[in-house]
């Protein structure tokens, strides 16, 4: 498909010197990590980790789903997962619009109506976190060896902020 040329031709440069191969799977640095699909993070470097370091888990607002539990479940029995973060960050779109609000951008987009389509707005980011954060502390399968925290990512200085 042409529209993905671009992306394949990378793809072989990449490859060509891959080196990466034979990895076992597991986060080599103990770190399990939940934050947003924003592209202005960079979770392995924002953290000093490398490639192998670490379970990541990215989704809008960077929250705790069920599907980011399951991650961790996982993650902290099977693939050495040790400290978690949870890491939304400054500036993010789903802080800054109502549900209400991102449904009439989306409606005007696609020309339909969105509203069976849930988003899952943030109206308070810091209690979101403190919430999310006791999500993964409470859970029956996370063991109790596991230390979670929970920050926000500033996305203009780079500086990580514990508020969980």
């Amino acid at each position: 498909m042409a529209d993905f040329d671009d992306l394949l031709e990378a793809n072989r440069a990449f490859a060509d010197s891959f080196n990466l191969g034979g990895f076992d799977g597991v986060a080599k640095a103990g770190i399990g990590l939940v934050t947003c699909m924003d592209s202005r993070i960079d979770p392995l470097r924002m953290l000093g980790l490398s490639h192998g370091d670490a379970k990541i888990f990215r989704n809008p607002g960077g929250r705790v789903t069920e599907a980011a539990l399951e991650a961790l479940v996982l993650g902290s029995h099977l693939l050495n997962v040790q400290r978690i973060l949870v890491v939304p960050h400054t500036r993010c779109a789903m802080a800054s619009r109502s549900e209400a609000e991102f449904h009439a951008l989306l409606d005007e987009k696609t020309g339909q109506d969105t509203t069976w389509q849930p988003i899952h707005v943030i109206t308070d980011q810091v209690a979101a976190l403190r919430h999310d954060v006791m999500k993964v502390r409470s859970h029956p399968l996370i063991p109790e060896t596991v230390k979670i925290a929970g920050f926000i990512y500033d996305v203009d200085t780079g500086l990580l902020h514990q508020k969980a």
